[in-house]
């Protein structure tokens, strides 16, 4: 027997994680106990090693074994790659031993090309979804597979919003969006000088290249850096049923956990877009509404999502990060892991576990890291000076702590600023992986768009920078360095205080002052 390289879901569990990644043996585990899982393979993180050697190609093997679970996958679906009558469509996506939120690549919608749009479009009576799944994947595969840059597709997008006179994505008609894909196809032909790729296979071979691709790019070096994962670890891939949340307004897609990923809270926290698809919300493209408002609209999938998160929690015996979708008012989950949280909040609920009885007090001081406890003592804004302070703006306090300094508006002039000895505050319309560098540099960061669970709120967290995100009171000038609010422009160097915890806003520079050991730090510390 050869070398095995892949493994459907159903064939690992939560033990595999060195082969199959976090993603992989939690979706597995996830299918084990019965959960709604889109279902599909992992292919390992051996077979990333062995790309490596191979001087970055895939094997003959590998490559046999891929197509032979692309057969499994679709006799598991009942659908057919490329087929006419009911075409499979995936999503291809990362997941390493370790987590490593937003550092490497995903691409959904894959499988669609001309003739399979053309029939979804039909069967489904909805053009709009067919044609929205189109030139995602358009314009994914062009930026993650063959790097042409995501900024060329965003300029076509905002260039065709401001000709139909809206405002955001959902309000273009099927019309504009089979426009906007004849569009992405000609600009990926004039940067790569070939036609879009129309067969699955190619595309997904294509795909996983990239994923293994990504284990090397410069963002998530620097992450793996900061988190001591070894670079010998590799990717795995994992190849997954795509489910809908874009085909309409019984449908949405969210993320979230199940106790509060700032505070420790123990309450389900999360956040909720209808008619969207996973990224919208991670990219923070559209601010979203919170996961409490998914009672009101799906009912029965929010009962149980609930459950379902009761379930999670008692079967990993910690807070759960959570990815799902509902399609047409039914609940898939995409992928659960052991939530990142502040250094706050990894007490509160590391002292929570224990008296639940999840944990033994032993497990809950092994499961704080040493490297966050130093974040606690951080200062905090003086009480005193805080009452006379002018409050500027309001967003979401994503992550906790007290940040003051001069506005810079790229992850660029941040790392340089910073290394002259500044203090700055990174502004951003939203961040993405790239401002990885510039975040790491600034005392805290400000965003417009995204909420809790975007890209900024995430990363900010694991690093135990304050960030307050979907401020959207900003009026972002960012081409020439400025913003406005509260009736004040804001320039390059200008002075700005942020409060992560409260979400607070403030004109001009606010005192700190040193923190102090009590309360669930001392518990801990005992």
């Amino acid at each position: 027997m050869s070398k095995k390289y892949v493994y459907l879901f159903s064939e690992g569990n939560a033990n595999m994680r060195e082969l199959l990644g976090g993603k992989g043996a939690n979706l597995a585990e996830m299918t084990n106990i019965g959960l709604p899982v889109p279902q599909g393979f992992t292919i390992t993180t051996e077979a990333c090693t062995q790309y490596y050697e191979d001087g970055r190609q895939i094997n003959d093997e590998i490559m046999a074994q891929i197509m032979e679970y692309i057969v499994k996958m679709e006799e598991i679906t009942g659908k057919k790659f490329g087929d006419h009558e009911n075409p499979l469509l995936v999503s291809v996506r990362s997941g390493a031993r370790a987590s490593m939120p937003g550092m490497m690549d995903t691409i959904l919608n894959l499988g669609l090309n001309e003739e399979v749009v053309e029939v979804m479009a039909k069967k489904s009576g909805n053009a709009r979804w067919a044609y929205d799944c189109y030139r995602r994947f358009i314009q994914m595969y062009s930026d993650v597979v063959m790097e042409v840059g995501k900024k060329y597709f965003e300029e076509l997008i905002d260039k065709m919003k401001e000709e139909k006179g809206v405002k955001l994505d959902v309000e273009l008609t099927a019309e504009d969006l089979k426009e906007l894909a004849e569009q992405f196809k000609a600009e990926y032909k004039a940067k790569i000088g070939t036609d879009f790729p129309s067969d699955p296979k190619e595309q997904l071979l294509g795909a996983v290249k990239a994923v293994f691709r990504s284990w090397d790019n410069p963002r998530a070096n620097v992450y793996r850096r900061d988190n001591d994962i070894p670079y010998s670890w590799g990717t795995a891939v994992n190849v997954q049923a795509m489910a809908f949340g874009n085909m309409g307004d019984d449908c949405g897609t969210g993320v979230a956990f199940t106790r509060d990923p700032a505070t420790g809270e123990k309450k389900l926290m999360g956040e909720f877009l209808t008619n969207a698809q996973g990224e919208d919300v991670v990219a923070g493209v559209r601010t979203p509404m919170p996961i409490a408002e998914m009672a009101n609209k799906f009912p029965a999938a929010f009962e149980q999502f609930v459950k379902v998160c009761e379930i999670l929690e008692n079967h990993y015996h910690d807070m759960q990060d959570m990815e799902f979708t509902v399609e047409n008012e039914k609940l898939y989950m995409l992928q659960t892991r052991n939530g990142k949280r502040t250094a706050q909040a990894a007490l509160q609920i590391a002292v929570d576990l224990v008296a639940e009885g999840h944990k033994t007090e032993q497990e809950a001081v092994l499961m704080i890291d040493p490297r966050n406890l130093d974040t606690l003592l951080h200062p905090q804004f003086d009480a005193k000076a805080l009452k006379a302070a002018n409050v500027a703006g309001k967003g979401l306090g994503a992550s906790p702590g007290a940040a003051c300094g001069k506005c810079v508006f790229s992850a660029e002039d941040a790392k340089e600023w910073a290394a002259r000895g500044e203090k700055v505050v990174l502004v951003r319309l939203e961040t993405s992986p790239e401002d990885i560098e510039g975040m790491k540099a600034a005392q805290g960061i400000l965003t417009v768009r995204g909420g809790m669970t975007s890209h900024a709120a995430v990363v900010a967290r694991g690093m135990g920078k304050c960030c307050v995100s979907g401020c959207g009171e900003i009026k972002m000038d960012e081409e020439n360095k400025k913003f406005e609010l509260a009736g004040k422009t804001y320039g390059e160097g200008d002075f700005i205080s942020i409060d992560g915890s409260t979400g607070n806003i403030y004109d001009g520079i606010i005192p700190t002052v040193d923190a102090e050991i009590s309360g669930n730090f001392g518990t801990i510390m005992g």
